[in-house]
């Protein structure tokens, strides 16, 4: 079956099946979102790759666009790949308010090798987006991750300031420039170590344009802990 019409048997199942079920398989999964073979065959996160942006290298070496342009933030941290069925659980977690997902995503985060930070910043939405879609799922991730991780949670220092149209929406060089002046800081941030808790990262520009601002209000370092990377 081709990858178009597993993804429509998927949504279709999110929105059939009763929570003690997989909503992959509709397996039997113990209360969770998902039943344990279906959690272990996910595409994890785990090729050698690109300290800083995440992308593959075949050795684990900086890659060439960070070699090239560095970005504000210093390294990044995915638990995923975003391949099917990832991309569709992300989506049933933003889009249908599958919130039981969240623990899921919490846990795989938690899981990975992180360093040390001082607070954690999930990325934010702007007011008015945030009313549409009536959660901020990065807030819903990482709330539970700083409670597991003993971490400071910063959820009102920083604000998106403009409501810019959405990333996936645009070419690569329109997402460079869509986020400028996006967002502003009403603290500072000296010395401090920050890592943002986002969903999807993509070209990373969003991220990019947030640790500009952290950066820009002190903070030394900036990672990002994502749950899908797109390679």
């Amino acid at each position: 079956m081709r990858h178009g019409k597993l993804r429509e048997l998927c949504e279709r199942m999110f929105d059939l099946l009763a929570a003690p079920n997989c909503c992959l398989c509709a397996c039997p999964s113990g209360g969770g979102p998902l039943c344990a073979a279906c959690a272990a065959a996910l595409p994890r996160h785990v090729l050698p790759c690109c300290p800083c942006c995440a992308l593959p290298t075949p050795k684990g070496e900086l890659c060439g666009a960070c070699l090239a342009a560095s970005p504000a933030f210093d390294a990044t941290r995915a638990a995923f790949e975003y391949v099917f069925p990832v991309d569709a659980l992300i989506q049933a977690f933003k889009y249908r308010h599958r919130l039981s997902l969240g623990v899921f995503f919490t846990a795989a985060l938690a899981a990975l090798p992180m360093g040390e930070v001082d607070l954690i910043v999930p990325m934010p939405l702007h007011p008015r987006r945030l009313a549409r879609r009536g959660f901020n799922q990065a807030v819903e991730i990482a709330r539970p991750l700083a409670r597991a991780m003993g971490c400071a949670l910063e959820l009102s220092a920083v604000a998106r300031v403009r409501d810019t149209p959405a990333q996936a929406s645009l070419d690569h060089d329109a997402r460079l420039t869509n986020l400028r002046g996006a967002f502003a800081c009403n603290r500072r941030f000296d010395g401090a170590r920050v890592a943002v808790v986002d969903d999807v990262m993509t070209t990373g520009a969003s991220l990019d344009a947030l640790a500009r601002c952290l950066k820009a209000s002190g903070a030394a370092w900036v990672e990002n802990w994502v749950l899908a990377r797109r390679c």
